[in-house]
């Protein structure tokens, strides 16, 4: 870390600690103190959406945190990007500025919802936590129990409800909340929740209801911030003493836009905002206020991209010339006119006034625990989730995802009591299946035509396939059913020993097609097979795989439990809108697998007040070529993680995560190069007024990467504390590190490394709460790689100023 970044996080922790350390209390009172004041943040609960044991965090063989709602509201967090402050080993870029999923490990990450996989979320909307009771954030692929998933890891949200999962009773009394926060930018959510105790049929029941309403503004200029509303509802009966019932569902309807950040990208526009100006030649001959496919064509603004594939391999683009290029630039339309520069605003970004984004998504569950003959449990666990998604964008990007997924899981269970020995046992058949309608509209997509001193005009005003229903770029209709079969044992034994074993075979049946008119190749795919070219628009196919975990740990008397995991996962290739390629399935690349090596030791010490984490890894796709560039890359990734959770006393509470990390990109390594937009920093030489009227594409060779995936840091730390003055005030305040990145593949421009601070002040009365927050309290100005593996140098997002926000909330 920088100096300064150390000065500011050992302020922060020295102050605070200050406040919470009392010598009296540690020298006499040390063996009499309960753990109080933990926020939820030890982990002595069980969390079964890891391997679907009652293992605590503690327990379990694998690195993985939990963040409680108490935690999530002291610290004021509003979205998943806020997370990573408590979740070592997690990052979020850029994916267009949507807040959907973490990075977790090096690549996308997953969402779970009471342990069953959704529906993907990665730029499709921001994923909303302020229904949640808690989230567990697990690093690594999932339990085999859960069927295919990523190498990277998962988030797993547990939504409120009236049960209360140490005890499994009811909560006793009608509880509620209402609020309302403000703050910078006309932030404007309303919450209200409410849940308790009833009957229903004479049958004992627990409700819990959560709702929530934002008509919020936006930093960025042109944005239509965020409109956005949520109602989340379970419920949970007793239909016996044998049978238990667990169900509802969420509907959440988000309005807003995507965020492509800054155009026209280069080193010196990062470092000191000086940007260049200048306007394109205009291309709209129909004058209709829009530039279409064949007016763009008939432009000739992407003369390159052919060149590119074909005949650039042994080309250094760091010394292509004007005169090497061999093109006749002021003859062409891809020049600026009128170029100058001016000093560019954080806010001013490719956000144009009819951009929009779109998604309604609609999640449902319902279980049954039934307990049979011999202390066998049967666990029945249905799962429903659909989502509509439009996304448009002036600059010449539209995207739209119809998708739904049902799945059918039967978990069967016991415990076997030995005399030293405790075998536990799932057995679970399962059986899901997705279906998707999706398509793309990305050709003649270009960034740098528009000027960012002023809105986005008819130079740069795309036609949208999504308003035509033509012309897309990809189109795809299918669905695919995974069954599968599962089993996993875990044997305790007294001597602190445990082993955990976990296999899970799975075949999937796919089907896929293009249909006929909706895109602008007459092809989805083309297969060479045989020499011939041969046009394709469906497929099919049925792959197959074992995914198995095996883990060992001993729970030492002292209080630390060293492990080892090894896993082997499979992984679907689906898309942003959980589609799958004509061109994957059809040459078998739309099912993977991944290997996990995990070493790690945990401890809890000092009465159970202090707890940590330490492990290091290694995991690598197997079959690099199966891999969706948004979503599902092939990664190796090896790292470290730390992480501490110190409840000092009962006021004073601190964290403290670190993580160092490489991923590494398997396919560019073993093309040796990768497919990119270029910008002015890959070709130095070239004046870039000359080529932003259109868009250069060209392979980046691999070696000034090496292979390392861009604008994900190699190393994080982060620290957090919170002290109650016992009065109903507490202080509260987080730092996160973050060191410099590549913003894209070529490694060309360097984006400066960061540290935010956070603070915030809340009262909490006898019925009433009030938090006053202040976000990036040092007016840090950073920014993220905006989808660096193919826009890295040509676009970037820059992050948000010093903001305030302020929540009140009656409770009854």
């Amino acid at each position: 870390m920088k100096l300064e970044n150390l000065k500011v996080a050992g302020l922060l922790v020295l102050s605070i600690g200050a406040l919470g350390f009392n010598p009296v209390w540690a020298e006499s009172d040390m063996e009499e103190v309960v753990v109080k004041g933990d926020l939820g943040s030890l982990p002595g609960e069980r969390v079964e959406s890891i391997f679907g044991f009652e293992k605590s965090i503690l327990d379990t063989p694998r690195s993985a945190s939990t963040i409680s709602e108490e935690m999530m509201d002291r610290f004021n967090m509003q979205d998943i990007d806020e997370l990573v402050v408590l979740a070592p080993g997690t990052f979020t870029q850029s994916f267009f500025g949507v807040a959907g999923s973490l990075d977790v490990r090096g690549t996308a990450g997953e969402t779970y919802f009471r342990g069953i996989r959704r529906l993907d979320t990665p730029g499709n909307y921001p994923t909303p936590i302020g229904a949640s009771d808690r989230v567990d954030i697990v690093r690594g692929p999932a339990s085999p129990i859960m069927g295919p998933s990523k190498i990277g890891g998962y988030l797993n949200f547990n939504p409120k409800s009236a049960r209360i999962e140490a005890t499994g009773s009811y909560i006793e009394e009608r509880v509620g909340e209402l609020s309302y926060s403000g703050g910078s930018w006309d932030r404007s959510v309303l919450t209200a929740e409410v849940g308790g105790p009833a009957e229903f049929g004479g049958k004992p029941l627990g409700y819990y209801v959560y709702g929530e309403v934002e008509h919020s503004g936006s930093f960025y200029t042109n944005a239509p911030g965020v409109n956005q509303s949520l109602v989340q509802a379970s419920f949970d009966m007793d239909l016996s003493d044998t049978v238990r019932l667990q169900f509802g569902g969420m509907l959440h309807d988000y309005q807003g836009s995507q965020n492509a950040g800054w155009n026209r990208l280069t080193q010196d526009l990062i470092d000191t905002g000086t940007y260049i100006t200048g306007t394109p030649i205009p291309l709209d001959t129909s004058g209709d206020g829009f530039i279409s496919h064949d007016e763009y064509y008939a432009g000739d603004v992407n003369p390159f991209a052919l060149y590119a594939f074909f005949g650039q391999k042994d080309i250094d683009l760091a010394t292509l010339s004007d005169a090497s290029f061999g093109y006749d630039y002021e003859n062409s339309n891809l020049i600026l006119q009128n170029v100058g520069t001016a000093k560019l605003p954080m806010s001013s970004t490719l956000i144009a006034a009819d951009d929009l984004l779109e998604n309604k998504v609609t999640t449902l569950y319902f279980d049954v625990d039934m307990s049979l003959a011999n202390d066998w449990t049967l666990t029945n666990k249905l799962f429903y989730e659909d989502y509509e998604n439009l996304n448009e964008n002036a600059y010449g990007f539209s995207q739209f995802h119809d998708a739904s997924v049902i799945e059918e899981q039967l978990i069967l269970s016991r415990v076997f009591e030995g005399d030293a020995l405790t075998t536990s046992v799932q057995i679970s058949p399962s059986i899901r299946q997705t279906k998707f309608e999706h398509g793309d509209d990305y050709y003649n997509e270009y960034f740098s035509r528009r000027d960012l001193t002023g809105p986005s005009t008819a130079l740069d005003r795309r036609v949208l396939s999504t308003r035509i229903d033509a012309e897309y770029s990809e189109y795809y209709v299918g669905e695919y059913t995974d069954v599968g079969f599962g089993v996993m044992v875990d044997l305790s034994h007294q001597s602190g020993l445990s082993v955990l074993l976990g296999a899970r075979y799975d075949t999937i049946d796919m089907e896929v097609m293009t249909p006929d008119g909706k895109t602008q190749s007459d092809s989805a795919f083309t297969s060479s097979e045989g020499g011939v070219d041969v046009a394709v628009n469906s497929a099919s196919d049925d792959p197959s795989g074992v995914s198995w975990s095996a883990s060992v740990s001993w729970a030492t008397p002292m209080g630390l439990v060293p492990y080892v995991t090894a896993s082997e996962q499979s992984t679907v290739i689906a898309g942003q809108g959980a589609e799958l390629q004509v061109g994957n399935v059809f040459t078998n690349n739309a099912f993977g697998s991944s290997e996990l090596m995990e070493f790690g030791i945990k401890g809890s010490l000092l009465d159970d007040r202090l707890y940590f984490a330490l492990s290091s890894y290694e995991m690598e796709r197997t079959d690099f070529n199966a891999q969706s560039i948004t979503v599902n890359q092939a990664v190796k990734t090896d790292g470290t993680e730390f992480e501490l959770r110190w409840v000092v006393s009962e006021k004073f509470l601190m964290t403290l995560g670190y993580s160092n990390m490489e991923a590494l990109m398997l396919a560019t390594l073993a093309a040796g190069n990768e497919f990119s937009f270029l910008g002015q920093a890959d070709l130095p030489l070239i004046d870039p007024t000359l080529l932003w009227g259109g868009q250069v594409g060209g392979l980046i060779d691999v070696a000034p990467s090496k292979g390392v995936r861009a604008g994900m840091p190699e190393t994080i730390m982060s620290v957090t504390a919170s002290y109650n003055f016992g009065n109903g005030m507490a202080v509260s305040g987080s730092v996160v590190d973050v060191d410099s990145v590549a913003s894209g593949q070529s490694f060309a421009v360097t984006l400066p490394a960061y540290t935010l601070v956070n603070l915030s002040l809340s009262y909490d009365a006898e019925d009433w709460s009030l938090i006053v927050a202040a976000k990036n309290v040092t007016d840090e100005r950073y920014f993220r790689a905006n989808f660096p593996d193919l826009f890295g140098t040509t676009v970037v997002l820059p992050e948000l100023p010093r903001h305030y926000q302020a929540k009140l909330s009656y409770r009854f």
